[in-house]
């Protein structure tokens, strides 16, 4: 049965709620970032990026909102049009979103490398294989040093000590791990520590499984 993403969303607005949690940390990470580029341009690459609150919510107030330019894809029209006014709302001009596939890297030229890589909500949504072509090819749309954010639920089989591994493997260093237990979420940091690899078109990463 396909998922009715539009309703999926509105568990954010309950903020009791396990998404709306795993929102907050997300949203924690971001500013983190933010926070530590305040004088440098910031790329930006938001892969799923649904109605765009794990960016939007913190630039709207960030000081360096103004030099963060990037992308925001989303296959839903309905939820891309949701995030496309929120951004410009929130004054970001140099933010775009696109209606398209993030699973296939056409949908990321133009906006790579990347400084700052958001892969939240895609992780359990694809196939284990999928999430590991997807992590070793981060290490291609991240620039020098870039850093990617991802989450993944953690109910049985616990995928994530393998994404932590798989990450490690392509040349990046976990900056954050929070989760709040099995059968939970979580959410993790890693920093490219190794040089960029060059970007490859045309490739499929993953696909959605619901």
């Amino acid at each position: 049965m396909a998922t009715d993403w539009a309703a999926w969303h509105e568990a954010y607005d309950d903020p009791s709620s396990a998404r709306a949690a795993r929102l907050r940390v997300v949203q924690g990470y971001v500013r983190d970032v933010l926070d530590s580029r305040l004088v440098l341009e910031c790329r930006v690459l938001s892969l799923c990026a649904g109605t765009g609150l794990d960016l939007l919510g913190v630039l709207a107030s960030h000081p360096a909102k103004s030099l963060v330019r990037g992308r925001l894809v989303e296959l839903d029209s309905g939820l891309a049009a949701t995030a496309r006014e929120g951004a410009k709302a929130a004054g970001l001009e140099h933010l775009e979103v696109v209606v398209a596939d993030a699973g296939s890297t056409d949908s990321y030229l133009g906006a790579v490398p990347a400084d700052l890589v958001l892969a939240c909500g895609v992780f359990g949504n694809i196939s284990d294989g999928d999430v590991e072509a997807t992590v070793h090819a981060m290490r291609s749309v991240c620039g020098d040093g870039g850093t990617v954010i991802w989450t993944r639920h953690r109910r049985q089989p616990d995928l994530t000590p393998a994404i932590r591994r798989w990450f490690a493997e392509a040349g990046f260093v976990e900056q954050g791990f929070t989760t709040p237990g099995l059968d939970a979420f979580a959410v993790g940091v890693q920093r490219l520590a190794e040089p960029p690899l060059a970007f490859a078109a045309g490739q499929q990463l993953f696909t959605f499984v619901r």
